[in-house]
């Protein structure tokens, strides 16, 4: 067993590592299908915002300083929109605050509509190494029907742009869409393989309650769903033909070129440590031997008033070592590395029911060298299943 792996669990985050996420909560639209936290505004003060980011770097820096940072990630929301200054500004603070990996990896999300030459530009000058552009589909009308700004077109011209400015490019897409079929899903995905640079996340369409898909889908206007036996093929399909083109599921919804997988998710599904900044976003984050799940203040107004007044913005709970057994669990299995079953005692007080691991064995869905436990591939389709049955009573 590795030293990392072998980490009492006062320290246990070390085998997964510490990342930074910062949330902007900004988009031109919102998507019918998102649940994110994300909103629709016509004006934002950036130079607010700016401030405001520095100060809770400030502050999280202040309970995490002298830990080796391996990733930040701009999530939201559309990051694209923040002025590149104020990425730089937000970079410059950081690198003043924690000690970085040599090979930190520092992404921002972007949408094709918000993908400029000279805002990249910006961008990489800025200290950005990665993009992940939320592409979604590469035909127009299931673009519309996703309710995306941009066409086709414009998707694969930011795509261009973003590969001539960085090394590392990732794109998303959906699948299961409305009126999709297997052969058009096939098409697509050898299309988007034969554009990928090393990265791509492929989703399967949830809908979400809230969401407006959520609340056509329950009135019974939400036509041309795949299902069940359709969604699962789709899912077959792209496991399939990107293994076929050497991009392993590292996880469940993501698949890279070998050494392209993205190291901020990882540090999540290796379950280390992230602050979380910016409204709404959660963090893990171990002081004093507690690991402390916060959760931001949601609206971006009340989130940005209360960083101001330097008042509380973000509600903050202890997590007992057999609640932290299950997040690492559940996080862990989506990954094709799987839980270190050491790692995981230390956590839960004692290793997981013999007799139940065998039975999901025999079942298929999960496999085990006695050191590691991992879901199989039909495994990670039923991984609340799994959980379920591997914690303790």
């Amino acid at each position: 067993m590795t030293e990392a792996a072998a980490a009492p669990p006062a320290e246990d985050w070390r085998a997964g590592g510490f990342g930074l996420y910062l949330h902007w909560p900004f988009c031109a639209a919102k998507c019918p299908y998102c649940d994110f936290n994300s909103h629709v505004s016509r004006s934002v003060d950036q130079r607010r915002w700016q401030a405001a980011f520095l100060s809770e770097i400030d502050r999280v820096g202040r309970l995490s300083g002298g830990r080796v940072l391996n990733s930040v990630f701009f999530g939201g929301g559309t990051p694209s929109l923040m002025d590149p200054d104020l990425v730089a500004a937000v970079l410059d603070r950081v690198r003043a605050t924690w000690p970085l990996a040599n090979d930190i990896e520092i992404t921002l999300e972007a949408n094709p509509t918000s993908v400029e030459a000279e805002r990249f530009r910006g961008y990489a000058e800025a200290g950005i190494n990665r993009v992940s552009l939320g592409i979604q589909a590469l035909n127009d009308a299931d673009l519309a029907r996703l309710g995306r700004l941009h066409s086709a077109a414009e998707a694969r011209r930011a795509f261009d742009v973003g590969r001539a400015h960085f090394d590392r490019v990732s794109f998303d897409l959906i699948y299961a869409r409305q009126f999709q079929s297997l052969d058009a899903w096939r098409a697509e995905l050898s299309e988007a393989l034969a554009m990928a640079v090393d990265h791509l996340s492929l989703y399967q369409l949830t809908i979400e309650p809230g969401t407006a898909f959520g609340d056509r889908f329950a009135v019974g206007r939400l036509a041309g769903l795949p299902d069940e036996d359709l969604g699962a093929d789709m899912y077959d399909t792209t496991q399939e033909l990107c293994a076929a083109a050497g991009y392993a599921a590292y996880e469940v919804s993501n698949h890279a070129l070998p050494g392209a997988e993205s190291r901020h998710n990882l540090v999540y599904w290796r379950y280390g440590d992230y602050a979380g900044i910016g409204p709404g976003a959660h963090g893990r984050l171990t002081q004093g031997g507690t690991r402390i799940a916060t959760e931001a203040v949601r609206l971006p107004e009340a989130w940005l008033s209360a960083v101001e007044r330097g008042a509380t913005c973000e509600s903050r709970t202890p997590i007992p070592a057999r609640e932290q057994a299950g997040e690492y669990l559940m996080m862990g299995l989506r990954i094709s590395d799987g839980i270190d079953l050491g790692r995981y005692s230390a956590l839960a007080g004692a290793p997981p029911d013999p007799a139940r691991v065998a039975a999901l064995s025999q079942a298929g869905l999960v496999e085990t060298d006695g050191k590691f436990l991992r879901a199989t591939p039909d495994g990670r389709l039923l991984l609340n299943r799994i959980v379920a049955e591997l914690l303790p009573d």
